[in-house]
């Protein structure tokens, strides 16, 4: 039976693999336990080789199949049996790289393998061929996914950077702008078709002159098409008493960027509530000052009065008579 290697070596490539240093290199799943490892193949040994592909990157026109192939490594004393599976990715609430844990409907989908469970025998790798069949109607543009592999009660994987050639577009919008206490909340939208990672500029004017400025710095997302995310920017040192025209500006390569302004006013409510209770106490004072000064009398007790109208009445009663 031939091995999995002399397969590999016998697909031909219906592309030219594509590796670009402007595509994030960091691994889906980091490999903690040593006890094997799924990489991009890289050369001959147990081991991939140092300088290998971190990611697969490939790109294609639509209707087209993308070969590559999967190193899965077991440097341990026993044989592993890893499954391999396609997985689509997505954006954490934050911004991060995730995967979708669901049923994949993009580049996961798209994604076959030779064999999808495999026996690695001990200290040593296996080589899995898999293509990449890019639908008729794909949207030009980036889909990143991933390549998961499951074995021993853990995953690990590697990313797939697919892009559909095409028109690109680059572009982003800022949304929803408010100034909450010591924060400014965000959104930023992905409004292209290309992965961004974005820059964020801050600058806040008050009344007497400039209260933040902040320049562009990078953000710690990597916003994939189409999706929206809501971000914070801390300001520990908001004015307490002060109105402020905030502007964030965000910006990305490929021509992406977007201005948003807000209008925030600060007002410390806790010395405003203290100074009503002063004003109303102070108000109540005067009005009791003015009645005694015109001689106004207090009202009398009630007792008093219920008092007065008996005498009244005996009084009356006294000086009746009889018809």
């Amino acid at each position: 039976m031939p091995s999995l290697l002399s397969v590999a070596r016998a697909l031909p490539l219906a592309v030219a693999l594509l590796v670009t240093g402007a595509a994030v290199a960091t691994p889906v799943y980091a490999d903690e336990s040593g006890a094997w490892s799924v990489a991009p193949s890289a050369g001959g040994g147990t081991r991939p080789a140092k300088d290998g592909r971190p990611y697969f990157y490939v790109e294609g026109t639509p209707g087209s199949v993308l070969e590559d192939t999967v190193t899965v490594t077991n440097p341990g004393s026993k044989p592993r049996t890893i499954e391999l599976t396609g997985a689509d990715a997505d954006n954490t609430r934050g911004g991060a790289f995730s995967l979708d844990r669901g049923r994949p409907t993009d580049t996961g989908s798209w994604i076959t393998f030779a064999q999808r469970k495999v026996k690695v025998p001990p200290r040593t790798r296996a080589e899995v061929p898999f293509s990449v069949r890019v639908p008729e109607g794909a949207i030009p543009g980036d889909h990143p996914g991933a390549i998961v592999a499951r074995g021993g009660g853990r995953d690990a994987g590697v990313r797939v950077h697919l892009r559909v050639s095409g028109p690109t577009l680059s572009a982003l919008t800022v949304e929803h702008v408010k100034v909450e206490g010591e924060r400014i909340s965000y959104d930023v939208v992905n409004r292209g078709n290309t992965v961004l990672a974005p820059k964020l500029a801050v600058h806040a004017e008050g009344v007497f002159g400039t209260l933040l400025d902040r320049p562009a710095r990078p953000l710690p997302i990597e916003l994939l098409p189409g999706r929206r995310v809501t971000l914070t920017e801390p300001w520990k040192d908001a004015p307490s008493l002060d109105s402020a025209e905030v502007t964030l500006k965000v910006t990305a390569s490929g021509g992406a960027r977007d201005t948003a302004r807000t209008s925030a006013r600060f007002v410390p409510w806790g010395a405003v509530a203290g100074i009503g209770v002063g004003l109303v106490s102070l108000a109540g004072a005067g009005f009791w000052y003015v009645r005694r000064r015109r001689g106004v009398p207090d009202d009398p007790p009630p007792d008093e009065i219920e008092q007065g109208g008996r005498e009244r009445e005996l009084t009356s009663a006294g000086t009746g008579r009889d018809e």
